[in-house]
């Protein structure tokens, strides 16, 4: 069994370990560097941004979560993960100190949607993951407004915006796929960690 930990300073990361632990994974929350010990892969969730970034940079998160990376285990950043993996962010006056992970080449504009007020869900069409348009919820979320040549597109909006992308082990999606009862993305991604790691896939 795959453990999987959430990152679990601020935001909704209860959700994604209820989704996880659904789809078999043993999901454990993430506070501490030694909280990492042992993980094969890791969720950074939705929440407040900068205040995410903020507190991984007070208790010291970045670097053993960049070594995680580095080591070839998946990483999945969602909404204000997408922000934190990202390489930077379209400058604006509250964009100025975002805090970055930087692993992802991909430029994001925050809040790309509005406020709370105008949040919405939107059925993807994402290929690699489902054949069946996967339901989602997007949240003052993000969008990807560049990506680098080794970054795959994995979902866009039907105006083009791109909202899912992947680069080798990590992964950022826009929206809250935690929000919605439809677990295909999160047994999607455990599948990716049980490769990673080279564990046998079970039966779903």
């Amino acid at each position: 069994m795959p453990m999987i930990g959430v990152l679990a300073l601020q935001g909704a990361f209860i959700e994604h370990v209820n989704r996880l632990r659904e789809v078999g994974a043993d999901a454990v929350e993430v506070r501490l560097p030694a909280d990492l010990d042992g993980l094969d892969g890791l969720i950074i969730p939705g929440g407040e941004s900068t205040t995410i970034g903020r507190l991984m940079d007070w208790y010291e998160l970045n670097e053993p979560v960049k070594q995680m990376a580095a080591d070839g285990k998946p990483v999945w950043g969602t909404c204000a993960g997408m922000i934190l993996l990202a390489r930077e962010v379209d400058q604006d006056s509250r964009a100025q100190h975002q805090p970055l992970l930087g692993l992802m080449d991909i430029t994001v504009r925050r809040n790309a949607f509005g406020s709370q007020l105008d949040s919405f869900e939107a059925d993807l069409v994402m290929p690699p993951i489902s054949d069946d348009p996967i339901p989602t919820v997007f949240i003052r979320a993000p969008v990807v407004s560049r990506i680098g040549p080794d970054v795959e597109v994995l979902a866009t909006l039907s105006d083009g915006k791109i909202v899912a992308v992947r680069q080798g082990n990590l992964v950022a999606t826009a929206f809250h796929p935690e929000l919605t009862g439809d677990q295909r993305l999160h047994r999607w991604y455990m599948h990716l960690v049980r490769a990673s790691a080279k564990q046998p896939a079970e039966a779903d």
